[in-house]
């Protein structure tokens, strides 16, 4: 059984950034995509970014393109997200996960069948 586990998170000021990591354990570990998502209290759990085990492609948010990058490294089985200029509104527990099939609906959480525990940004003004 895959587990991922989210680190990285914590208290940043306004303008400031982070890297969050997502760390596989467990079985094989081969994905066909990994996703972030992020939710924020009273809200939905809202895609970020998706990014192919394979070959490396992402697929972004509209509203998340230009700040937000994500990566992986195959050999450590670890899937990042680098955010810069951080804004209050962006405050929020952050969520990896892993997709098993190709899918055209990356950006929905119930695609993704494998989910981190999560890791809380808090962004200060």
């Amino acid at each position: 059984q895959v587990q991922l586990v989210e680190s990285g998170g914590g208290l940043v000021q306004a303008g400031g950034s982070l890297r969050l990591s997502c760390a596989a354990s467990g079985r094989t570990f081969s994905p066909y995509a990994m996703g972030w998502f992020r939710q924020a209290p009273g809200k939905e759990r809202k895609f970020i970014a998706t990014i192919a085990w394979t070959g490396g492609s992402t697929l972004y948010a509209d509203s998340m393109k230009g700040r937000f990058t994500i990566s992986r490294d195959d050999a450590k089985n670890t899937v990042y997200l680098q955010m810069n200029s951080l804004k209050p509104e962006d405050t929020a527990v952050y969520y990896c996960a892993a997709v098993d099939y190709s899918t055209t609906y990356y950006y929905l959480a119930s695609v993704y069948s494998t989910w981190g525990q999560g890791t809380q940004v808090t962004v200060s003004s």
